[in-house]
């Protein structure tokens, strides 16, 4: 192996290590015995007798409910919002109508509006449409900020798409709809799914409205119960460093799998010379 090489490897090793170490340091802490938490000198090796932590966590706690129902918000914001943006960001891309420019803008002022700020009028209206103590109303109220973001990174995908491939496809007899599903979807297939992790994170991390329309415990979803952990005297911080890491490692899985098709379809788009 070359020096160049070897320097490379290198490189790469301290970069992963930077980026695990948070979820080692998260296990380290939540293995950590409360008396030895603050000592002066940290304990960077994890002591697997007190694993008991983990297993109260799972098995005395509403944590494995929590997770389906953080899963379920954040499955159905991602499917959602990518059904939801795929045609307006081919519209964006391919169409001319007078208002476009308007319509585009419009899509960039929904992201300077808080969260906060909807709080109370998404709260009324979901009030009269019934969709409090509903986890298909988070799924809604997620999918309204994710499918802006998602219908310009989708548009930006299109537009790199050479329009001769449709007019072939137009002559062929195929109409927008059609052209769209078979020939556009599968080829900005490594877009959708960087724009599925940017959707399913914002699902699976978010807190506020999580908080203000679920009162039902049986729906709440893992943000808001993690959060719970916190005491106004004291707070169980291996518990809570326990919990975090259950909470982190199906995002973390969800990115790494979504990641492979991305690698992967931007490495089946290159053309032999």
């Amino acid at each position: 192996m070359s020096a160049a090489n070897s320097i490379r490897s290198v490189l790469i090793l301290a970069l992963l290590g930077i980026a695990a170490f948070p979820l080692y340091w998260m296990v380290v802490t939540s293995l950590t015995p409360s008396s030895d938490m603050f000592a002066d000198t940290p304990n960077l090796l994890p002591s697997f007798s007190r694993f008991a932590v983990y297993l109260h966590a799972l098995y005395e706690t509403n944590l494995l409910l929590w997770l389906k129902n953080s899963l379920i918000v954040a499955l159905g914001t991602t499917v959602l919002s990518i059904a939801l943006a795929i045609l307006p960001a081919y519209t964006l891309s391919r169409l001319s109508f007078r208002g476009k420019i308007v319509f585009g803008l419009g899509l960039f002022i929904t992201q300077m509006l808080p969260e906060a700020m909807l709080v109370v009028p998404l709260y009324s209206i979901f009030t009269k449409l019934s969709l409090l103590n509903s986890l298909w109303g988070l799924v809604l109220a997620n999918t309204a900020f994710t499918v802006p973001v998602v219908t310009w990174i989708l548009k930006g995908a299109v537009d790199g798409i050479p329009y001769e491939i449709e007019e072939a496809a137009r002559m062929d007899g195929a109409n927008r709809l059609r052209i769209v599903a078979i020939i556009i979807v599968p080829l900005i297939a490594p877009t959708l799914a960087a724009a599925s992790v940017i959707a399913f994170f914002h699902g699976w991390n978010e807190y506020l409205f999580a908080q203000t329309f679920i009162s039902d415990e049986q729906l709440r979803v893992a943000s808001v119960g993690l959060a719970s952990y916190v005491g106004e005297l004291s707070t169980p911080i291996d518990t809570v460093m326990a919990v975090g890491f259950m909470y982190t490692v199906p995002a973390v899985i969800f990115y790494l799998f979504a990641q492979r098709y991305v690698v992967s379809g931007m490495t089946a788009g290159g053309v032999k010379g």
